[in-house]
């Protein structure tokens, strides 16, 4: 008898690529921790990580062997620059910057207000209609993120400056992801994941040769290169293709919902690698988080 492997279905695809994405995005604020304890500053990893990325996206573009695909537009291309600087080079900047000062688990919870920032966006700019079931995911959300971000005695800590740095960035990241989506349905998800990372390597590269001497990545001990070589691959190839493919799929705002289970795998990852921990009431409010979900990740009948 022939054992047959189970087929999925798009949404099922979609739903299992969101929650990969959302997993490689979890373990970003780690790698980079530890980059700063060997000495590093956010603009040294930030600008080493796309300098990994990039010989990976070409090789990628030399494997698909795609270059018959039709030449992009004009306007293409001026959406594909202003969202690579919004999305992959301001955001992560922002939120690089903010981990100097805010530890891995309350940076992540921050970050998960962009869900509610994009579909907002998106019902202004296009007029996206918010499912109920989805109206309903995002307040939990909110609501398990503020108990955890709002209660004492652990150590999701933070300075004032550090923490409005990591809200730009989660602002900078709703606006990539809802002007994103129209942009993707023109020239493909992946295309548009290797485009837009390459605008943001090119402006990230300029950014440190203007401020920065390069000999000083050189001077950088041998563990900062492995952290950010690993974060490259692990938490920012792989999780960036997954989410776009997870947003062709089942759309960007369930896509943006599912990532909200990134704060819970941080606080796990952030107790085990960084010791750092969560008092009773803040695991309410991340069980909170998983409800919210747990019902953006179920398709509606």
């Amino acid at each position: 008898m022939n054992a047959t492997l189970p087929r999925f279905t798009p949404h099922q695809t979609g739903v299992a690529l969101a929650v990969l994405a959302a997993t490689g995005f979890a373990l970003k604020a780690v790698f980079i921790k530890f980059s700063y304890a060997h000495g590093a500053d956010a603009l040294d990893v930030l600008t080493l990580r796309l300098l990994f990325c990039v010989p990976l996206i070409l090789a990628v573009r030399v494997w698909r062997r795609d270059s018959g695909k039709p030449a992009l537009t004009a306007a293409q291309w001026r959406w594909l620059v202003v969202l690579g600087l919004c999305g992959y080079y301001l955001s992560s900047l922002l939120d690089f910057l903010g981990l100097q000062t805010v530890s891995a688990s309350l940076e992540r919870l921050i970050l998960t207000l962009y869900p509610g920032f994009t579909l907002i966006m998106g019902w202004l700019a296009f007029g996206t209609r918010i499912p109920g079931r989805l109206a309903l995911a995002l307040p939990l959300s909110l609501a398990g993120t503020l108990l955890v971000a709002g209660s004492g005695g652990g150590q999701a800590h933070g300075d004032l400056a550090g923490m409005l740095l990591i809200l730009g960035s989660t602002l900078s990241f709703a606006v990539f992801m809802c002007f994103s989506a129209p942009v993707i349905r023109q020239i493909g998800a992946t295309r548009f994941t290797e485009l837009a990372l390459l605008v943001s390597a090119t402006a990230l590269v300029l950014h440190y040769l203007v401020t920065r001497n390069p000999q000083r990545l050189l001077d950088l001990p041998p563990a900062v290169w492995m952290d950010t070589a690993i974060m490259a691959l692990f938490c920012t190839i792989l999780p960036v293709y997954a989410m776009t493919m997870a947003m062709d799929r089942i759309g960007v705002g369930r896509t943006a919902l599912i990532g909200s289970v990134g704060p819970i795998l941080s606080i796990g990852l952030s107790m085990a690698l960084l010791g750092e921990h969560f008092t009773p009431l803040q695991w309410l409010g991340a069980g909170i988080v998983l409800c919210g979900v747990q019902l953006a990740s179920r398709k509606s009948h």
